[in-house]
């Protein structure tokens, strides 16, 4: 049976999600489904005290991204829509182990697995990682006010949890392929060369899986 194509970008905050995501929505005219980040009412404080603010930051997330994925199913994949995400709701396990107490996540990882179960997963990843410098460049540029307190020491460990998250998925999921392209050598937003270069190879792998 043909796969409706579902397309998760991923990587640190900073790395340029959204931003890929939102051309790969234009080019391919896909649905777009962003996560919600300014919206979370407790993010302000979390990157001012992680410890006192990481639970309700978290459970704000989850449930969130819980109900954009229920409408995605529901309204768009199931309809034989295409879409893609500027996020995959894995990367909630990859924040809460790296932020919450552990009685704290073990109470959270019995509400993540129930939410998630029989979630739609997307058939192809997109993975951008890059330097600390890099990202901490490209926060400064989209000026949120939200990410003024982020610690860059929280950041480059963030970094470091993704790349060891995707390198045990790739292994754990041999059947959903994985495509990384690294920020500090590729730079989609100045330069469109780099935007075909992400193109031709999400298209060899859409070829693929059809």
């Amino acid at each position: 049976m043909k796969q409706v194509p579902f397309i998760a970008v991923e990587g640190p905050i900073g790395v340029g999600k959204s931003s890929l995501a939102r051309e790969i929505s234009n080019y391919y005219q896909y649905t777009l489904l962003n996560e919600i980040v300014e919206e979370n009412p407790f993010l302000g404080n979390f990157y001012k005290d992680i410890d006192e603010w990481s639970f309700q930051t978290e459970m704000f997330f989850l449930c969130n991204r819980y109900k954009q994925l229920e409408d995605i199913k529901k309204y768009h994949l199931a309809q034989g829509q295409p879409a893609v995400a500027d996020y995959h709701i894995f990367k909630n396990q990859i924040f809460a182990e790296r932020t919450l107490q552990s009685q704290q996540y073990e109470k959270y990882k019995k509400i993540y697995y129930i939410l998630t179960e029989n979630m739609p997963e997307p058939n192809l990843i997109i993975y951008l990682r890059a330097s600390l410098d890099t990202l901490l460049e490209r926060i400064s540029l989209r000026g949120r006010d939200i990410e003024k307190n982020i610690d860059p020491a929280y950041l480059f460990q963030l970094s470091s949890d993704y790349d060891k998250f995707m390198e045990k998925f790739s292994k754990d999921h041999p059947n959903v392929p994985v495509i990384t392209f690294d920020g500090d050598k590729i730079d989609f937003v100045k330069n469109k060369q780099h935007l075909k270069t992400i193109f031709s190879e999400i298209d060899q792998h859409l070829c693929v899986s059809n």
